[in-house]
């Protein structure tokens, strides 16, 4: 399926879309004032240790310390499995550190030690000795050809390992030998650095999301990337002549007069993977709930009657939804625990297609994932690996008046909080009266339905109780300010 890369630049951010048929699969934003961090090589200090969590924190120069968990502290194989965290580590102790997670909500960076620096076709692994090979080449006769291929290429005393990428398998030798002394210079570099850098220092920070396009995202079914940018289209040319030029005749700089992303719907598809529904073209929908621990996605029906009978129903809006789950994973960069609530489908040839469609579908994602079978249940429980902050997580915050809880009190609710407050005022101080500061809606409800209550609440307090309206309030503020 043909693929077009679509990119947007503006002064304060960088966005791509990647269009397949026409339709936005995935979007990907960088802002100017908080670049991701993934990828990033510091001298990091050790600011605290957790024997009984088995991690440190980590200071690298952010707001939050980072985190460090002895599984991802690099030591030669041998002294793994006896590993402590107290034994490798101590407060003060200076490391150098890469950064494996974005810090995502509350949650700090997460670090490693194992240092790995990506090329266009490899990953060089300065700690390691193995060659690894993608997981997405799947032909076993392929990967031992690369493995030769990249074995011959390197010198036998310089050490160091490699993974080979996916796109390595269209690569030549001279883009191999190119890709490897690349890497090997930025290691030298780092290295460098290193031995004069004071703690917190950064050492090495990895592409700007225009140049990761071309680094991680081109592929052979792109047909075109398109930059609105005549200066980052010039950039991204010179640095695919000198890293990546089988992808020169691909890039196209955008110069009309519509905005990139209008022309091609890309804004619309961003408000909608902002939404909690997504409608289905059959009449059935999804809702997307996304929470601290994980995401759920619940599958209805909606207003599609299907065909002959509820089970056939039933079958083909799960096989829509299963297609549509796929996208609004990658497009919303959705990550961790998923659980999906399918319809329940008593067929089980039914369930097992269902399933066959859903990991077809994902297999297309870039990102590592794993997915079980229907549960007892009947819900699919999946996994997709987290790097980096959800597309709702960077556009948006928790909203003001519901504190991000989705719903808020009723008015009449209000009203009943409000009169339990009065009463424990009235008890704890001596006021000559009352009066409450409350919306417009709430004291109108004071005014009609619940006058009468407020009445008599007024003469079991044996004072004076006045309203006034403050436009300002959100529904479920309110003050009692006591004369």
């Amino acid at each position: 399926m043909s693929e077009e890369i679509l990119i947007n630049v503006t002064p304060q951010e960088t966005r791509v879309a990647v269009m397949q048929q026409g339709v936005a699969q995935e979007i990907h934003i960088e802002r100017i004032s908080s670049r991701g961090l993934v990828g990033n090589i510091y001298v990091g200090r050790v600011c605290r240790v957790l024997p009984g969590m088995q991690s440190a924190f980590v200071e690298i120069g952010l707001d939050r310390a980072a985190f460090l968990h002895v599984a991802d502290i690099w030591q030669e194989r041998q002294d793994v499995e006896t590993r402590l965290i107290e034994r490798i580590l101590h407060e003060g102790q200076t490391l150098l550190v890469q950064v494996i997670k974005d810090p995502i909500s509350t949650k700090g960076a997460r670090l490693s030690t194992q240092i790995s620096i990506a090329g266009r076709f490899l990953v060089f692994l300065p700690q390691e000795t193995h060659i690894g090979i993608s997981q997405r080449i799947e032909d076993e006769a392929e990967r031992e050809l690369l493995r030769d291929k990249l074995q011959h290429l390197l010198q036998p005393d310089a050490g160091g390992g490699f993974i080979i990428r996916t796109m390595a398998e269209a690569a030549s030798d001279s883009e191999l030998a190119a890709d490897i002394e690349y890497l090997r210079k930025q290691w030298r570099d780092i290295n460098d650095k290193a031995k004069s850098a004071k703690p917190t220092t950064m050492l090495y920070h990895d592409l700007n999301l225009s140049l990761r396009v071309l680094r991680d995202f081109v592929n052979e079914e792109t047909i075109r990337i398109r930059v609105d940018s005549r200066e980052t289209f010039q950039k991204m040319q010179g640095f695919a002549l000198e890293y990546t030029s089988n992808v020169v005749g691909l890039l196209e700089h955008y110069a009309g007069e519509r905005p990139l992303f209008d022309l091609h719907g890309v804004e619309n598809e961003i408000e909608k993977a902002l939404a909690r529904r997504v409608d289905l073209k059959s009449g059935g929908y999804l809702i997307i709930d996304q929470t601290e621990a994980l995401t759920t996605v619940d599958v209805n029906t909606g207003g599609f009657v299907g065909g002959r009978n509820f089970d056939d129903t039933i079958f083909k809006t799960n096989l829509e939804a299963a297609q549509a789950i796929a996208r609004q994973l990658r497009l919303r960069n959705l990550g961790g625990i998923i659980i999906v609530d399918f319809i329940d489908m008593d067929n089980e040839e039914h369930q097992a297609a269902v399933l066959a469609e859903f990991k077809k579908t994902l297999a297309k994602d870039r990102t590592r994932m794993t997915v079980n079978g229907f549960s007892a249940l009947g819900l699919v429980e999946m996994t997709r690996k987290r790097t980096r902050e959800s597309l709702a997580h960077i556009l948006c915050e928790p909203c003001s008046t519901c504190q991000g809880r989705g719903v808020l009190k009723t008015a009449q609710t209000v009203c009943y909080d409000i009169l339990r407050e009065l009463v424990r005022e009235a008890r704890q101080f001596s006021a000559r009266e009352f009066r409450i500061l409350a919306s417009q809606k709430v004291i109108d409800l004071f005014l009609d339905e619940e006058s009468q209550s407020l009445a008599q609440l007024g003469d079991f307090i044996g004072k004076p109780i006045y309203l006034q309206v403050e436009n300002q309030y959100s529904q479920e503020q309110y003050d009692i300010v006591l004369m």
